[in-house]
């Protein structure tokens, strides 16, 4: 593979990174807004788990992707020299 390749991998897994901390926010925001509103303690007590399941979920996706960046950024230095 080429030099441009891996830096274009690169650009392209930061933004996904951005995208998926970005939605990481947006369902953690939506997630206590719900708990806010909810009437009985059994329905708070579900949206926390999704709440935890959601957020476990968005870190795994996030460490995903940086070990996929760290792994372009030396497949990058094997191809400069």
């Amino acid at each position: 593979m080429s030099k441009e390749y891996y830096k274009k991998k690169i650009i392209d897994l930061r933004a996904a990174l951005d995208k998926e901390k970005a939605a990481k926010k947006k369902d953690n925001a939506h997630y206590s807004d719900m708990i806010k509103k909810a009437s009985s303690p059994s329905s708070k007590a579900l949206y926390r788990k999704n709440k935890v399941d959601k957020t476990a979920y968005h870190d795994n996706k996030i460490e995903s992707l940086k070990r996929q960046i760290e792994n372009a950024k030396e497949m990058l230095k094997r191809e400069k020299k």
